[in-house]
């Protein structure tokens, strides 16, 4: 083992050397660290391009990180190699696809770090910070939008419109653009170039509407198809129109109710996605 450990001696002896970190941190940060890559990139990424042999025998990702950083801490003496476990697995460059992944991971490292008096960047720097002094202060240090939209599954139309102010945090645009970004896809869809509910009417509703829910066949299909129409309106008339005329500062720190908003934006990009032209008899749309 010493052998295929050599690689710590020399890796970390030109960084700027840092004080070891407790058994139970290195454990925390390679849990989080364990959600950020597959198998086979920490193989890649950790074993293979830093020349160690992985002798965990283990098959669990965090378990394989927590022996790797408990090896190269032994060995060089000092915390750095935690650090840059962190910058490898955590590199912006590899989000950049997906940044509201990359800003969850971030901050849930964050949460830990802050215990220890570090902070993770977006630009994938570490800076010393003043400790948390308790769980909860280093979680609710945590806690933002990104967060709370990691596990919604949002439809990547949202991204799309609203990527800026979702990755500045910042809850009033985020929202106001991703609702945007639907009227511009009913739009690009119909042709139309009105907005609000107007655009609604217009693309939704009549005896032939240029866009359909479903088939339209039954009471219970039409029923649904209204329902969704009226959705659509509503969501246009809480988010845009009081948005567009009230102090932003009303409601623009509150991360929960704009996670809210979005995931009604994305169900209805969700809908969108399964819409079809009416077809009327004779073939024409």
């Amino acid at each position: 083992m010493a052998k295929s450990l050599s690689i710590f001696n020399s890796a970390f002896n030109t960084m700027a050397r840092i004080s070891p970190f407790t058994p139970g941190q290195l454990m925390e940060i390679a849990r989080k660290l364990g959600e950020c890559a597959t198998g086979s990139e920490i193989s890649r990424l950790v074993f293979e391009a830093k020349n160690v042999q992985d002798r965990s025998e283990e098959s669990t990702k965090w378990r394989r990180l927590y022996w790797y950083l408990q090896q190269a801490q032994g060995k060089c003496g000092c915390g750095d190699p935690l650090l840059d476990l962190i910058k490898t697995l955590l590199d912006p460059a590899r989000f950049v696809d997906n940044p509201v992944q990359f800003e969850y991971h971030r901050r849930q490292i964050n949460a830990v770090l802050a215990l220890m008096g570090w902070e993770y960047g977006e630009d994938g720097k570490f800076k010393k910070i003043k400790k948390a002094k308790t769980l909860d202060e280093a979680h609710q240090r945590a806690q933002t939008l990104a967060i709370k939209l990691s596990e919604r599954q949002l439809h990547p139309a949202v991204l799309k419109y609203a990527r800026a102010e979702l990755l500045q945090e910042n809850y009033f645009h985020a929202v106001f653009e991703a609702c945007k970004g639907l009227a511009q896809r009913i739009r690009d869809l119909t042709g139309l170039k009105s907005d609000g509910a107007r655009l609604i009417t217009n693309a939704f509703e009549g005896k032939a509407p240029k866009l359909r829910f479903n088939s339209l066949k039954t009471d219970t299909e039409k029923s649904q198809h209204n329902g969704f129409v009226w959705l659509l309106k509503g969501c246009f008339s809480a988010v845009r129109n009081p948005r567009a005329h009230a102090p932003k500062v009303l409601w623009a720190e509150d991360a929960e109710e704009a996670a809210d908003y979005l995931t009604l934006i994305s169900l209805l990009h969700y809908k969108l996605d399964k819409c079809k032209p009416f077809i009327a008899r004779g073939g024409k749309t």
